[in-house]
């Protein structure tokens, strides 16, 4: 009854009652979009390795090495010797280690260079392996494995021929046409920046940067095996032992024959946190500031709608209406704007998300769920609702006052 009468009065003051929700939907909508990035690119970050111990690559500060090895975000400044991987991967204290190397792409995907040890010893999530969904690792010097996300977007299936370009720019005037590269896999999809990668081995990479005619002297001379790059962007180290990872960190920082610098994923993944914590908390404000700003124009709305409706009170009273009964009716009215308003904001948010992911995952490296439906996201509604309570008791106490007064006039 109450629920329905609430709804009605609503309904009569269209024009207002539409306006104060728009207000509230976009000032909901920037603060569940603020919470909802914050949290899920702090996941996305976080998953997308696990079990590495150290991350090795020129000097160029332990964040900007984490990015652009990692996230594919960013451009190395400078490699490492090829000799130095061979170093890192012949040390007794390691277990495993991954070469990588960047500066090239496809069609707007980054191309990475590694070889059979990425599929073997890479991990992200909860340290989960990489899987192939069809087709196999590379084993040929041409042979490419593709992300899931780089299947679906160019729809490419084992067996397809692709040329990569130079540069990491969507778009490229410098195509190696001359060595296209065959599919021989698909991985199945991570979440992380692996599914818009382009996997292919090292030696191709040195290859197609090599002219037609030495390229084509290789390959019908069977040499295929014989040719080693010069340099890789990066390696990513695993270790027998965790003891072991400041002493070989700091061996490698001090390493003598290159310029070498190791990081750990977490201290670098801790102060990019660090760093984004400040920026986390201006727009934190900012969106609680204009929310505050919307239900004080919900409270606004409300108040300026009592001298309208004394009538409509004093009709209520008549019927038997308590005091009581218009107070808990203004709030009601208030709670009900406010709940569509959240119901609309999540509704806009996931929809805004689901159409604008492929974008934000390929140029800024965040891969973000569009589900809302968290409990993070009920205790936002849950304080909303509560804010607009305490914002609308004014102008329902307003309503409380007048109603007293018809019972007195009365």
């Amino acid at each position: 009854m109450l629920i329905s009468l609430a709804w009605s009065s609503l309904c009569s003051r269209k024009k207002s009652v539409i306006l104060t929700f728009l207000s509230l939907l976009i000032s909901i909508s920037v603060l569940l979009s603020v919470e909802h990035i914050r949290q899920q690119a702090k996941s996305s970050f976080n998953r997308t390795i696990s079990g590495a111990d150290l991350i090795v690559g020129a000097p160029s500060g332990q964040l900007n090495l984490l990015l652009y090895s990692v996230f594919r975000m960013g451009d190395p400044t400078s490699n490492i010797d090829y000799k130095s991987y061979e170093m890192l991967k012949n040390n007794q204290q390691v277990a495993w280690a991954i070469p990588l190397s960047l500066g090239d792409s496809h069609r707007g995907f980054r191309v990475l260079g590694t070889n059979s040890d990425y599929f073997a010893h890479y991990q992200y999530g909860d340290k989960r392996a990489l899987e192939v969904a069809s087709g196999k690792p590379f084993s040929g010097m041409f042979d490419t494995v593709i992300g899931a996300d780089v299947a679906k977007a160019l729809n490419y299936h084992v067996g397809d021929k692709i040329v990569v370009a130079h540069g990491i720019g969507a778009t490229s005037f410098s195509h190696h046409d001359h060595s296209p590269f065959v599919i021989s896999g698909i991985l199945k999809p991570t979440g992380t920046p692996i599914d818009k990668t382009v996997h292919v081995t090292l030696q191709a990479i040195e290859a197609i940067h090599l002219a037609p005619s030495q390229l084509d002297a290789i390959l019908e001379g069977g040499l295929a095996d014989k040719v080693k790059p010069d340099s890789v962007t990066a390696v990513i180290l695993g270790l027998k032992t965790k003891f072991a990872t400041f002493k070989l960190q700091r061996d490698l920082n001090n390493y003598q024959d290159d310029r070498l610098m190791a990081v750990l994923p977490g201290v670098a993944l801790a102060e990019l946190w660090q760093m984004m914590a400040s920026i986390e908390n201006v727009l934190r404000v900012i969106s609680v500031l204009v929310l505050i700003s919307s239900l004080f124009g919900l409270s606004t709305m409300l108040l300026a709608s009592m001298n309208e409706r004394k009538g409509e009170i004093a009709v209520l009273r008549t019927l038997g209406a308590g005091p009581r009964v218009i107070f808990g009716l203004v709030l009601l009215e208030a709670l009900m704007l406010v709940v569509i308003a959240v119901a609309s904001a999540v509704a806009l948010v996931s929809a805004t998300l689901a159409l604008c992911s492929d974008s934000l995952a390929a140029h800024y490296g965040l891969f973000l769920s569009a589900n809302l439906l968290s409990w993070e996201t009920l205790q936002i509604a849950l304080v909303i609702a509560v804010a607009s309570i305490v914002t609308s008791a004014v102008p329902a106490f307003e309503a409380y006052k007048t109603a007293l007064q018809s019972r007195l006039s009365g």
